[in-house]
């Protein structure tokens, strides 16, 4: 599954000359439910994720949730993600930074965008200054998230790249089925309203057949409808640069 998403991907990203990251989770943590699944083992995980970036010679980014996974999940990908519920832990930050790789830290659906320029300075401050930095919603009530689109702006001040997360910034949380819900059909609406307020890159969850992901399948793109989207921001950053 995993090498057929980022084969496509791959030939998407050199059609329109897009940078291109793949992001694959070796372990999901963060579950409603205890008997939710969470990965097929840890080091099985991640040699497929070591193998897709040197197959397709792109980046790799997959999430950390302690600090005793930095180091190891630093020897298989080229980026570490700090979780958004996770970007205030300080023991976390810390290991991560210190393997020397890039961090990408999701800004918590709990905090200010300024606020996340103290979690940028604690991995600054162990001389790691490749930094990405992601918006991915605000929590509203309960069961909702919101994107307050000054966020993208305001975390560029901090001095780094910022991207949007089109799809986790769907998500309904806290749902009563214990099954986190979504809502796919206003991914192409985030991500061109990111593109037009200047987000550096976008994150997209996608998959050949969403309603049968093991994960996040509610709020995630069909990857038939990939290109077609691309193509919609191409033009839009096209205009925007002039």
């Amino acid at each position: 599954m995993a090498f057929q998403i980022a084969e496509h991907i791959v030939a998407l990203s050199e059609k329109y000359k897009i940078p291109y990251i793949f992001k694959g989770s070796y372990r999901k943590a963060n579950r409603s439910k205890i008997d939710s699944f969470t990965g097929i083992g840890d080091l099985k995980a991640l040699k497929i994720l070591q193998k897709i970036s040197d197959t397709f010679d792109i980046p790799v980014v997959t999430d950390i949730h302690g600090p005793e996974e930095a180091e190891l999940a630093a020897e298989y990908v080229g980026v570490l993600q700090i979780p958004a519920f996770l970007c205030r832990q300080t023991d976390l930050l810390v290991a991560a930074a210190k393997t020397g790789k890039t961090i990408n830290i999701k800004k918590g659906q709990f905090l200010s965008a300024a606020a996340m320029g103290f979690a940028a300075q604690k991995v600054r401050n162990c001389g790691n200054d490749q930094l990405i930095l992601t918006e991915r919603g605000t929590s509203f009530g309960y069961q909702d998230l919101i994107v307050d689109f000054r966020s993208i702006p305001t975390m560029q001040k901090i001095g780094c790249p910022v991207v949007l997360d089109c799809t986790h910034s769907l998500q309904q949380p806290n749902q009563l089925s214990g099954v986190t819900g979504g809502d796919p059909e206003m991914i192409e609406t985030i991500a061109k309203a990111g593109i037009a307020t200047g987000a550096d890159g976008l994150f997209i969850e996608t998959h050949f057949d969403p309603a049968n992901a093991k994960s996040d399948g509610a709020n995630m793109l069909s990857l038939d409808q990939l290109d077609g989207l691309l193509k919609k921001l191409i033009r839009i950053r096209e205009a925007i640069l002039g």
